[in-house]
């Protein structure tokens, strides 16, 4: 299958006649193109999280951005953002474009058994040229974040420098460069790869985890939330993994940081930013605090920032003497604490500020969330659903769409 740009207008009418055939048979289709692909080419295990395949999510996810394509493939500007992600998730596993030469072999030859006879001859050829055009896109946006790191190509080996618990469940690790030379600098949000090999698996998997410091030029660092793994069926995986037998001194592979999720922290001083996150979604926030609160302190601007954060208990909240600090530093950031069930000796007012889970109700229109600054950014990361419905709520408050930018990691926000 050769990689082109060009799609004709018939491709482009049978694309987008045929897409609600991929609505009802979507998930079918790649649960059976990810089956046959990684059957065949078992190398890829490597690149593809067995979680969200073993739940689903990594299908339903492709059948919604396939569905999404075959919808605006005559207006391919609305689906800008959704490539700008997905090209970055590529950047950071290392996807190659012979890679794409086998994505499309089996997705189109999913697509025609799954239809059997009614993919006839003229469907197969359309949608084999609008696959065609779509990874043109892709490679020629990778390439482009390639080059940027030119000089870290793929993975890179790291020495775990440090290991400091945060919480009885989130575990910091300082990763310093093997190799020693100075690390480029990152945007405050942005997220890096590792990789490890899982002996119960017999191959590597990759995960993403946001870096959760202000840019340095000797190491990154990450903070893991110990999650038990049960959806997938496979306790122990990465994060597990990490916290019970990674330690000081130990390897493990990073690709260059990536991600569309970030703040230009020497941006106009004039325009705020509101941060809402919930439970370990507060990794990107913390770089983000400390970015822009350094670049203040350097004679940069100095950005009104509000975070609103939510936890389930005060003793679960990660970098919480962090934040008061950074708090006490000013008026350049004002913090709401929300705390699910708060415990007998904590004090409103210190270590929460508002019981139970967020509701953006509860807190100032103003001063806590800018409504009526036109100019405000809304960075929002925790649970999918959860920055779905904060999404929902500033979208019915007013705020335009495009000023609310999600972290999704995984395999949603198709």
């Amino acid at each position: 299958m050769a990689i082109a740009a060009p799609i004709s207008p018939e491709h482009i009418a049978i694309v987008k006649a045929t897409a609600p055939v991929l609505k009802e048979h979507g998930v079918t289709i790649t649960s059976l193109f990810y089956k046959n692909m990684i059957g065949a080419h078992p190398e890829l295990k490597n690149i593809f999280s067995l979680s969200n395949q073993a739940s689903g999510d990594q299908p339903r996810a492709l059948a919604a951005a396939v569905l999404a394509y075959a919808t605006y493939v005559d207006d391919l500007g609305k689906l800008g953002h959704l490539v700008e992600r997905i090209a970055h998730k590529h950047e950071s596993l290392n996807v190659q474009p012979d890679q794409y030469q086998i994505v499309g072999k089996h997705l189109i030859e999913a697509v025609a058994t799954v239809l059997g006879d009614a993919c006839t001859p003229d469907i197969a050829e359309a949608w084999t040229a609008a696959y065609a055009a779509l990874a043109y896109i892709f490679i020629g946006r990778e390439r482009q974040l390639y080059a940027a790191h030119g000089d870290w190509p793929g993975w890179r080996r790291f020495r775990i420098a440090r290991k400091e618990p945060e919480t009885a469940a989130i575990t910091s690790f300082y990763l310093e460069p093997e190799d020693g030379a100075a690390l480029p600098a990152f945007l405050p949000g942005q997220y890096v790869s590792i990789q490890l090999f899982v002996p119960q698996l017999g191959h590597m998997q990759p995960r993403q985890y946001s870096l959760s410091e202000a840019p340095r030029p000797d190491y990154y660092r990450i903070s893991v939330k110990r999650e038990d793994g049960a959806g997938a069926g496979l306790p122990g995986l990465i994060s597990n993994i990490l916290h019970a037998d990674y330690h000081v001194g130990d390897t493990l592979e990073l690709s260059a940081p990536a991600g569309e999720f970030f703040i230009d922290p020497n941006a106009d001083a004039e325009q705020p930013v509101v941060l809402i996150s919930a439970g370990v979604g507060l990794t990107p926030m913390i770089s983000i605090v400390n970015s822009a609160t350094a670049a203040a302190a350097a004679g940069g601007p100095k950005r009104r920032i509000s975070w609103i954060h939510g936890a389930h208990t005060a003793a679960a909240r990660a970098f919480a003497g962090r934040v008061r600090e950074a708090a006490a530093q000013g008026t350049l950031l004002n913090t709401t604490l929300f705390v699910t069930e708060p415990a007998a000796g904590d004090a409103q007012g210190a270590e929460y500020d508002v019981a139970g889970r967020i509701d953006l109700a509860k807190v100032d229109r103003e001063a806590a969330l800018f409504l009526g600054d036109a100019r405000a950014e809304y960075y929002v990361c925790g649970p999918y659903a959860f920055m779905k419905d904060v999404e929902a709520w500033l979208v019915r408050a007013g705020v335009a769409e495009d000023r609310v930018h999600l972290e999704v990691f995984g395999t949603g926000d198709q």
